[in-house]
């Protein structure tokens, strides 16, 4: 059977709830993904077998996101620990004429 391998950075998407904006949220949804991880994840729904390669901080936020792929079924043994941080971006979900918005953060991450 052959398996995939995808290489890429899993990022931490903050959302507001709905169609707030970001002015008008008290709190906001988590997401990890990214779009290599997204490949990933995907390709495990259709019952390939797939690896990510990525770094990801030594921290809780890196270990939520390689929970999250390992819950998705990616397999997790290629990942590897270092830098100091997640990318993080924030997507205000657009709404009738108001298009979405996305702000990224991702200055030195892992």
């Amino acid at each position: 059977m052959s398996k995939v391998v995808t290489f890429g950075e899993i990022m931490l998407r903050l959302a507001p709830q709905g169609f707030l904006r970001f002015s008008q949220a008290d709190n906001f949804d988590v997401v990890y993904g990214g779009g290599e991880s997204n490949v990933a994840v995907s390709l495990a729904n259709y019952g390939v077998s797939v690896d990510f390669v990525t770094r990801l901080p030594k921290n809780d936020i890196g270990e939520c996101a390689m929970m999250e792929m390992r819950k998705r079924g990616v397999g997790v043994d290629k990942i590897v620990y270092g830098g100091d941080r997640l990318g993080i971006y924030f997507l205000e979900t657009g709404a009738v004429s108001r298009g979405s918005k996305v702000v990224y953060d991702r200055a030195h991450s892992a």
